[in-house]
């Protein structure tokens, strides 16, 4: 499976962004796709996982209530929807990927196997 994540940028405090996960390779329905993201000098943090196709979803408490997914089974892709960003989401946002994933480990990097490149998103105040 192979993983490309793109759409990140600039954008101001309180704009929004949609990222695009696309996957090839395996179909996106039969697996959990999760987004992490990173800043320079700091471990990778869990944003929001779209457990095994759309099951459910689960957001870090941090973007709860500003960040949505979606997906788009015709094209093998899933979405993250960023609004009211603010300066704190600024970071390197990475999609994974895993038909393995169980509920318990749904926020673990480790459960995923399948990375894309990451994609960076800055907001400026």
């Amino acid at each position: 499976v192979q993983l490309q994540a793109f759409g990140g940028g600039l954008v101001q405090s309180g704009g929004s962004l949609r990222l695009s996960c696309a996957a090839s390779g395996r179909s996106s329905r039969t697996m959990t796709t999760a987004w992490f993201r990173q800043v320079p000098g700091k471990e990778r943090e869990f944003v929001a996982v779209d457990f095994r196709s759309g099951s459910s979803t689960y957001f870090a408490d941090s973007v709860k209530g500003r960040f949505t997914l979606s997906r788009d089974n015709a094209k093998n892709t899933v979405y993250l929807q960023m609004n009211s960003l603010k300066p704190e989401d600024t970071a390197v946002y990475y999609c994974a990927a895993s038909e393995r994933v169980i509920h318990s480990t749904r926020f673990r990097e480790s459960s995923y196997e399948n990375w894309g490149r990451g994609t960076l998103v800055t907001v400026s105040s």
